[in-house]
């Protein structure tokens, strides 16, 4: 290996990345008592004092979207004016998709509105008819426009500068109309390490979550142990698995399983409606959506300050949710301006914010109802952990059995999807920008992911990675609120020199209106 190689590959932002990574993998295995200790200690702070930061940022990355899709600044594209898209609108929807929440879907999808309704209510007696209403309600709000605001604000400030100022791929890079050339010093390389860990943080987390329900999976069918061995060997077969797909490149690995997942997803959800109650579900979705619409603005700006009791349940929920969309965001933000190369801005921001959410509203509308629906009439799913919760509502329904292997097969594509999503954006960030990273930097990225996966759920199980990941997001906020300054202050200016106005070329004469007929 020459200098010249040595230094491309060891540099400051990569060796800098792995000190820190390999302290908190050092914490969790070593001393994984005090370990677990101190990051809940330190996300009790957090979820506390900056539980309002997390919801004012949030909503108000959301008003910041809509200014830039009404604005004439939405008719600027991500690319040269002549560019075109490098993917089919279906393979781009569902290559973000899959990277978005891909796991995280079929995790919460029925145990997440059972939680609400029978467990914790957000704000009424559980079991109730207002718990209900509740449980669908706020699980919109926590898989809904908000997520995907986080993740687009990301992806849009990554495409913008890589695609239309043709800069590298690097966080750093969108602070340039702020800071200049320093993105290039230690501030830039501070961002960038910020990055690489947050990233690595996120997907870690998600990666636990996949290999736990996988392990539920197959405890509940086929007796399999449930504990920490199992999840070990699911975590490091997986990672064999979504190597080899990284390694065969983001066009081909990716985009395959994408698509697959998109397939797989859509088929269950058909099974799921057809086989449990259709009417209830298409109800449930229908006053959920209203619901959702009409408490909008109460939910996202809602810290329960003359209602404490309820703070706890915002803690643990919403909290936990805002943070680890932050913490994901530089992951699918870089993923997702990857892939759209071409779109106007107007274009991005729409699709990535509605039909992901309202992909998801149509899904945990569906297995919630399932899940509920047999609370209701007394089969207690309480008693089952997360991880479980989904294949014990199947197995009260007809083709349980198929609906389950389906499920299973689908939470590990989705694994290995995120997984070989993950590997190349932190790659590519490892490497300067680098959209061609090389074979053996996915492959270490992979095993750290797969490590650091393993090492927080041996320190504390999926406490440990929840807490873990409200840490880490706090400082990432600090960069995307940043970023978004940059962000307005380049565009506006890029609308100055073309020139960009909302009012029209020209209007009626007097008397004479503009008819088509």
């Amino acid at each position: 290996m020459t200098e010249k190689n040595s230094s491309k590959i060891f540099n400051k932002v990569y060796v800098g990345s792995l000190a820190i990574l390999l302290f908190l993998v050092a914490g969790g295995i070593f001393i994984p008592g005090p370990f677990q200790d101190f990051t809940s200690n330190l996300t009790e702070q957090i979820t506390t004092k900056f539980g309002w930061f997390y919801l004012l940022l949030v909503t108000g990355i959301l008003f910041f979207l809509f200014y830039l899709i009404v604005s004439p600044i939405g008719q600027i594209k991500l690319g040269n004016p002549n560019s075109e898209p490098d993917h089919s609108t279906r393979s781009w929807v569902a290559m973000m998709f899959s990277a978005g929440m891909g796991i995280g879907l079929v995790f919460y999808g029925a145990a997440e509105p059972l939680s609400h309704y029978a467990i914790n209510s957000p704000a009424a007696e559980p079991g109730t008819a207002k718990a209900l209403a509740d449980s669908f309600k706020y699980t919109f709000f926590h898989w809904g426009i908000h997520a995907w605001g986080v993740y687009a604000i990301v992806g849009l400030a990554l495409a913008y500068f890589g695609f239309r100022k043709q800069e590298k791929y690097l966080l750093s890079v969108t602070f340039k109309p702020l800071i200049g050339e320093k993105t290039e010093g230690i501030i830039g390389k501070l961002i960038d390490v910020v990055t690489i860990v947050a990233t690595v943080i996120g997907v870690a987390t998600t990666l636990g979550f996949g290999a736990s329900q996988i392990n539920g999976g197959l405890s509940f069918l086929f007796g399999i142990p449930n504990n920490f061995k199992v999840q070990t060997i699911i975590i490091i077969i997986t990672t064999a698995l979504f190597v080899m797909s990284a390694l065969s490149g983001l066009g081909k690995g990716v985009k395959i399983l994408s698509n697959l997942n998109l397939i797989l997803a859509i088929g269950l959800l058909a099974i799921a409606i057809v086989v449990g109650p259709s009417v209830t579900i298409l109800d449930n979705l229908t006053d959920s959506i209203g619901n959702y619409i009409q408490n909008f603005f109460g939910m996202s700006f809602r810290a329960s300050s003359f209602e404490p009791e309820y703070r706890p349940w915002i803690n643990s929920w919403t909290i936990f949710y805002w943070a680890w969309w932050i913490s994901w965001s530089p992951f699918v933000g870089v993923f997702i301006a990857r892939i759209s190369k071409g779109r106007t801005i107007r274009e991005f921001l729409t699709v990535v914010l509605l039909i992901p959410t309202m992909l998801s509203f149509i899904w945990f509308t569906s297995f919630g109802t399932l899940s509920t629906n047999l609370q209701t009439k007394g089969i207690d799913l309480t008693g089952f952990a997360t991880e479980e919760v989904l294949f014990a509502t199947f197995s009260h329904y007809p083709l349980g059995q198929i609906l389950s292997l389906v499920a299973l097969i689908l939470i590990i594509s989705f694994f290995v999807t995120s997984a070989d999503s993950a590997t190349f954006v932190l790659a590519m960030l490892s490497e300067n920008g680098n959209l061609n990273p090389s074979g053996a930097k996915k492959v270490i990225w992979g095993a750290i992911l797969a490590v650091i996966s393993i090492s927080l759920l041996f320190s504390g199980g999926l406490t440990a990675l929840e807490n873990t990941l409200i840490i880490v997001a706090l400082p990432f906020s600090i960069i995307m609120i940043l970023m978004g300054v940059s962000l307005l202050k380049e565009l506006n200016h890029e609308k100055q020199q073309m020139g960009l106005e909302i009012s029209p070329d020209r209007l009626p004469k007097k008397d004479q209106p503009f008819k088509s007929y």
